[in-house]
């Protein structure tokens, strides 16, 4: 289990890398050719992959709606693209990590046909509430500095 957790902390920083390098790349670009060049890229990559393990997936064993995902995984990295340049990488990352957790808890919800656990709910809210800390920080950061008078010299 510890290697899951641990390969799942490297996909985050491995996500936070990428979504930064391809807002670099959308500012010179635009979003959706640097949303082009993250999957054609990916693409090739994935597809030595294959070519190496000498496994090709079989694509008439996937569901039509399946493909969906596809669709909105480049979604997901074009509006990134456009959105982390912007907002910047920290700001960026908690909005769509609390994106994220909420979708997450919506999904739950409707496959297990359930409502959440009041435990479950107060989870969230502190994962919310952590994930938004360094903006009100910077938020109360920003107050205190308007504050200040200003020195005359």
């Amino acid at each position: 289990m510890l290697f899951f957790v641990l390969l799942a902390l490297v996909n985050g920083v491995l996500i936070g890398a990428s979504r930064t390098i391809n807002g670099q790349l959308s500012t010179r670009a635009g979003a959706f050719r640097a949303s082009v060049w993250n999957h054609v890229v990916g693409f090739v990559f994935l597809s030595a992959v294959l070519l190496v393990l000498r496994v090709w997936p079989d694509l008439t064993d996937v569901p039509v709606a399946a493909y969906a995902g596809g669709v909105i995984g480049a979604l997901f990295v074009a509006v990134n693209s456009y959105v982390f340049p912007r907002l910047g990488a920290m700001s960026a990352s908690v909005l769509v990590i609390s994106g994220q957790v909420l979708s997450a808890v919506v999904i739950d919800c409707v496959q297990q046909r359930t409502l959440p656990a009041p435990i479950r709910i107060a989870g969230v809210a502190l994962v919310l509430v952590g994930l938004s800390l360094p903006r009100l920080t910077a938020r109360l950061r920003q107050r205190e500095i308007s504050k200040c008078p200003t020195e005359k010299k």
